[in-house]
C-alpha cells in the first residue's frame, strides 16, 4: 500500500482501519511520538518509565484503532496517553492516596495542550535533525555497522560478510555505538531514535 505522508491524521485512521497496514500506524505514531513522551514523562517524571509507557500505547493503537470511532485523533490520543499513566500510577502504587491520583490527572487536564513540548512539526523536524546529526558524530566503524543493523535491519552475520569485521568487532562496534549515542542525545533523544527505526 502507498503511504501519503499528506493525509490528515484521521485520514491515516480510517486507511488502517480498511487495510490493517501498520505502517499507518507508524506514520501517525512519528508524528505525535514527542507529545505522547512529554505526556507520559510529566506524569511519571522519569525518562524510562514514560519510554515504557509511550511502546505500550503504541501497541495499544493496534487493536484500538479498530474499535473506535475517532474525529480528532490527536486530542483522543492525548487522552490516551494520559489515561494509560493514571492506570499504571494506580497499579503500581497501591499505597498512594487515589487522590492524589486524581489531582495529578486533574491538573494536567487544566494545563493547555500547547503547553507541552514538542506538539508541532518544527519541533519534531527539529528533533529528527538532531538524531541524524548525531549518527554522524560517531566513529566510522560505529556509524556504519549502526546504520547496517538498526536502518538496513542487517543480522550479525551479514554485517560481517559486508564489513569484513570478525564477529566480536561487529558486536563491539554496535554497543559501543549504541551508548555513544545515548551520552550524545541523551534518555529520551536515543529511546525516540530506536523507537523510529523500530516502528519503520
Amino acid at each position: 500500500m502507498h503511504l501519503n505522508s499528506d493525509q490528515t491524521d484521521e485520514e491515516l485512521v480510517e486507511a488502517y482501519k480498511i487495510s490493517g497496514d501498520q505502517k499507518l500506524i507508524g506514520l501517525l505514531f512519528k508524528r505525535h511520538l514527542l507529545m505522547c513522551f512529554a505526556v507520559c514523562n510529566k506524569y511519571f517524571m522519569n525518562p524510562r518509565d514514560s519510554e515504557d509507557a509511550v511502546m505500550e500505547i503504541f501497541e495499544k493503537l493496534i487493536h484500538d484503532l479498530k474499535k473506535f470511532e475517532i474525529k480528532n485523533f490527536k486530542s483522543w490520543l492525548h487522552s490516551v496517553c494520559r489515561n494509560h499513566c493514571l492506570m499504571q500510577l494506580r497499579k503500581n502504587t497501591p499505597e498512594r492516596n487515589s487522590m492524589d491520583v486524581e489531582e495529578i490527572s486533574e491538573t494536567f487536564m487544566k494545563s493547555d495542550e500547547s503547553m507541552h513540548p514538542y506538539n508541532n512539526k518544527d519541533e519534531i523536524e527539529f528533533e529528527l535533525q538532531r538524531l541524524e546529526k548525531a549518527l554522524n558524530l560517531l566513529k566510522g566503524e560505529q556509524k556504519e555497522c549502526i546504520e547496517l543493523f538498526y536502518l538496513k535491519k542487517k543480522k550479525y552475520e551479514e554485517i560481517v560478510s559486508i564489513t569484513g569485521y570478525s564477529p566480536k568487532e561487529v558486536k563491539s562496534y554496535i554497543q559501543n555505538g549504541k551508548r555513544n549515542l545515548k551520552n550524545i542525545l541523551g534518555e529520551k533523544g536515543f529511546f525516540i531514535l530506536m523507537l523510529c527505526i523500530w516502528i519503520f
